[in-house]
């Protein structure tokens, strides 16, 4: 089962991420992003670099094999910031995003204070970006739940759709 966080930049996606995985005890899979820009030795890139990062992502969540993954960001994000940057998601990118390989994405709202990051982009797009992801989750059909508030505030609406969810996988008998 693998539990998806997605949001717009600054939105305590990474730090929820490692919250989860130790309340839960289960791995959970950084954002590839940084490791691509690290070994590429640049932040600038182009539109084949988003899909590279997609792919990225995606080979980093497949070698983990266990029954619960935590995934700091998906091929989702990666989606909307070529929509946004380049005004369109190329065919090669729209193949990688499989929103029903997460059995939950939880999508963090903008409420948080922008902190600055050298892979940041978008201080004053937040809510806009925001919108977009909660209509391509919509749009998707996927299974969502928006987190917000404080960092403990946030990390108790997850565990709370988490253990939702795991009861609707696994019922309790009597």
């Amino acid at each position: 089962m693998k539990i998806a966080i997605v949001g717009p930049e600054s939105c305590g996606k990474s730090t929820l991420a490692q919250d989860l995985s130790t309340a839960l005890n289960a791995p959970w899979v950084a954002e590839y992003v940084r490791e691509y820009f690290a070994q590429k030795g640049s932040n600038d890139y182009q539109l084949s670099d988003i899909i590279a990062i997609a792919r990225g992502q995606l080979t980093a969540e497949a070698a983990h094999n266990a029954p619960l993954l935590i995934c700091d960001t998906t091929a989702l994000v990666c989606k909307i910031w070529a929509e946004v940057r380049y005004g369109h998601c190329p065919a090669a990118l729209s193949a990688l995003y499989r929103p029903q390989d997460y059995r939950l994405h939880l999508l963090t709202r903008p409420d948080l204070p922008w902190e600055p990051d050298p892979l940041r982009e978008n201080p004053n797009d937040r809510d806009y970006l925001f919108d977009l992801y909660k209509a391509d989750l919509k749009a998707s059909g996927a299974n969502y739940v928006v987190v917000e508030g404080a960092r403990e505030e946030r990390l108790a609406m997850a565990m709370e759709a988490v253990l939702k969810l795991a009861l609707q996988t696994n019922p309790p008998s009597c």
